[in-house]
C-alpha cells in the first residue's frame, strides 16, 4: 500500500485555531478535501495539532514547503506528511474489535476491577481518571 502524500500534520497550533483558521490558512496552496482539528474528548479544547488533506499531492508538497516552521496565531506550527494510525483497522471496523487495541486495552486495565461484591457493574469504575 503506497503511502498517502495527501493528508498532513500540522502541529504547534494554538488553542484558538479552528476548522476555520485552519482551512483559511492551508486554502492558497490548493483544494482542500478535509481539515480537522483534533480536540481532547472530555475538555473539548485543542490538543495542539490537527490534518489538512487535500485533493493533489503535488498541493499538499507546496503547503509543507510553505507552512512548516510558519505563524499562526503567534506559534510556530509543524507541518509534515500524515504518518497512518499505528493500529491498523479495517475501514468500517470500530477501533476495539481489533486484537491489538484489546490486548493494549487489557494489559493497561489489568488492575481495574469493575465488579462489586453482589455482580453488579461498578459504574465509577468505568469513568476514566
Amino acid at each position: 500500500m503506497s503511502k498517502r502524500r495527501n493528508m498532513l500534520y500540522v502541529g504547534g497550533l494554538d488553542s484558538l485555531v479552528n476548522e476555520e483558521v485552519l482551512h483559511a490558512a492551508f486554502i492558497p496552496f490548493g483544494e482542500l478535501k478535509s481539515v480537522q482539528v483534533v480536540k481532547d474528548f472530555i475538555a473539548n479544547k485543542s490538543r495542539g495539532f490537527g490534518f489538512v488533506e487535500y485533493d493533489l499531492d503535488d498541493d499538499a508538497s507546496d503547503a509543507i514547503d510553505n507552512m512548516d516552521g510558519s505563524e499562526l496565531f503567534g506559534k510556530v506550527i509543524r507541518c509534515s506528511i500524515a504518518k497512518p494510525p499505528s493500529t491498523q483497522v479495517q475501514p468500517g471496523q470500530a477501533v476495539w474489535s481489533a486484537e491489538e487495541w484489546i490486548q493494549n486495552s487489557l494489559k493497561e486495565n489489568e488492575n481495574i476491577n469493575i465488579i462489586d461484591d453482589n455482580d453488579d457493574i461498578k459504574l465509577d469504575s468505568l469513568i476514566p481518571k
